[in-house]
């Protein structure tokens, strides 16, 4: 067994795990069978599920308390964003055709119980078998979130817990032909090691549903309402100790603001308080572990920090810093933690800002803030981003209303809490052909959700006239296609300005393809072998707006008015 101890305490054994053996994982993969139950029975189950999670609030909040450093604000936003996964997809239920199989759901550490339930949740609405691999760090809040939903009335064949290792477990639960599909959230280099190991091994068509790593960064123009946006800087840097995908890391403020915009951020990171995340006065609590403290650490003492508060005595804590940067592109990585890079602009190099931010390859998250609203169309048409924030904060995106996930070298799609996210579970299924729809949010927000082409699908036949039918079937649901029946292998691997790849032959020959798709640099890219759909061969983009912040809200005051 494996012993769990408290990130702020290290004293504080917060319980033990064991581990999954080879044994229990095979036996788990033997046993699994998709739900039969139909459409309504699982949605009223998701929501006695949900029902079970909020009267388990107090557990809930006192596990990721001690086993993943969460502040009270943050275990309550945790909790919520479980409970609402499962009462949407609940609501999804009867959308997707037939069960894929068996879905093999890995998470992560930062987001224990939201983004673990949010992909188990998925995956059973369409009606899978899911077997879920927690983060080695939080097995506990897991293990209480599959209990709740089978009390709920999932059954046992068709959820299993399987705590352990990447390498050891999560290599074998991505690596079986028994497996149909995979859900994985963490870092971009694991899922394409992930990807590599499903061409290898999986149908050569099983989808990967990956939300990665992200570079995100904010531009605050000399427009800005000063205090609303160091606000924004404040919570999207560091709430959650930074530990966010969509957390703020490259902050671009222009220059004839700067100095104003640095004191007052600076007096208001000052305010933030570290802390044992069980006390309420703790609003930054410690990073997951050692290995994170010591990395984050190392980088901090190659780097001349700008300003910095003063650590705890005892505790994984990295206090919140700012370092100095002449833009992203000065910034090789990630850095998965309270750390801000703050870098300048002039008004006339705004373009050149953006052309920076897009050449890093990622796109999860963008901030913006002004005050002309042209200049916020200019840049949200201009940036590759999954979701982009207006006047806000860049963090804690809504389940239904603010669907989540990246492009690029920031994922896959479809976006989690989204429209198409069960139909990728599901062998069939489709979005309507709407490419913009309005999102439901509170008044004085704007959300809404696009879809727009993906670069064009690779129509590998294996004959011209399979080719040629692919690519009518790309077209008619809104994607681009290129005829390439005669492609080589290799050839996929180096191919630029693609989408992805169509085939329909034989599965040797489709098990190559999907191996030189795998071994590709760049964004992860997927292997159609069945009729493509709206949602494979488009990509979801969304945009928030607080739409308060320029002036006054015309929907806001028309309310008041007619009150």
């Amino acid at each position: 067994s494996k012993d769990l101890k408290n990130p702020a305490e290290p004293s504080d054994s917060v319980g033990s795990v064991q581990l999954s053996t080879d044994t229990q994982i095979e036996t788990a993969l033997d046993a699994a069978r998709p739900w039969s139950d139909d459409a309504d029975t699982r949605a009223a189950t998701l929501n006695r599920a949900a029902d079970l999670y909020e009267e388990a609030a107090p557990e809930f909040f006192a596990i990721v308390a001690r086993e993943a450093g969460k502040t009270p604000l943050d275990a309550v936003g945790e909790l919520r964003e479980a409970v609402d996964f499962l009462r949407y997809y609940a609501t999804k239920t009867d959308q997707a055709g037939g069960a894929l199989g068996t879905v093999t759901c890995i998470s992560p550490w930062n987001f224990p119980l939201a983004i673990f339930t949010g992909q188990i949740a998925g995956a059973l609405s369409a009606g899978n078998a899911v077997l879920a691999k927690p983060a080695e760090q939080t097995p506990l809040v897991a293990d209480l979130a599959v209990r709740l939903m089978l009390k709920a009335g999932v059954p046992s064949e068709a959820l299993q817990l399987l705590p352990g290792d990447g390498p050891i477990v999560g290599r074998a639960l991505t690596s079986d032909p028994r497996v149909d599909a995979v859900a994985f959230t963490g870092s971009t280099e694991t899922a394409k090691l992930i990807r590599r190991a499903m061409a290898d091994n999986l149908a050569p068509g099983a989808p990967l549903v990956a939300e990665t790593g992200g570079l995100n960064a904010m531009i605050v123009d000399s427009t800005a309402l000063l205090e609303q946006a160091v606000r924004d800087v404040v919570a999207s840097a560091f709430q959650s100790a930074g530990q966010r995908c969509s957390a703020l890391r490259c902050l671009y403020v222009q220059e004839d603001i700067a100095p104003a915009f640095r004191k007052m951020l600076f007096g208001a990171v000052d305010e933030l308080m570290l802390g044992d995340p069980w006390h309420i006065s703790s609003s930054v609590g410690p990073v997951i572990d050692q290995e994170a403290y010591d990395g984050i650490h190392a980088y901090l003492a190659q780097n001349k920090v700008a300003h910095q508060l003063d650590p705890p005595d005892k505790g994984l804590f990295i206090p919140p810093t700012i370092i100095d940067i002449p833009g992203i592109g000065a910034m090789d990585r990630e850095i998965f933690g309270p750390v801000l890079h703050f870098a300048t602009f002039k008004a006339d190099e705004i373009d050149k800002v953006i052309s920076d931010i897009n050449a890093k390859g990622y796109g999860l998250t963008f901030g913006l803030h002004t005050r002309i609203d042209s200049r916020v169309q200019e840049i949200v048409e201009a940036v590759d981003c999954g979701n982009v924030y207006v006047n806000r904060n860049q963090i804690g995106a809504v389940v239904g209303s603010q669907p989540f996930g990246g492009e690029g070298l920031s994922g896959t799609g479809p976006k989690a809490g989204g429209p198409a996210y069960v139909l990728r579970f599901a062998t069939s299924g489709d979005l309507d052909k709407r490419t913009m729809r309005d999102m439901p949010g509170p008044t004085g927000e704007t959300n809404r959700l696009s879809l727009h082409q993906r670069p064009p699908f690779l129509c590998l036949g294996p004959s011209k006239t399979t080719a040629a039918e692919q690519a009518r079937a790309v077209r008619s649901v809104g994607g681009d296609a290129i005829e390439a029946p005669d492609l080589d292998k290799d050839a996929l691997t180096r191919r630029d300005g693609i989408g992805g790849a169509i085939f329909w032959g034989e599965a040797d020959a489709a098990r190559r393809y999907a191996q030189a798709l795998a071994r590709r640099e760049g964004p992860i890219l997927p292997l159609i072998t069945g009729r493509p759909r709206r949602f494979e061969v488009m990509f979801e983009r969304h945009l928030c707006v607080d739409t308060t912040a320029s002036g006054g809200n015309a929907e806001l005051l028309a309310s008041v008015g007619n009150a």
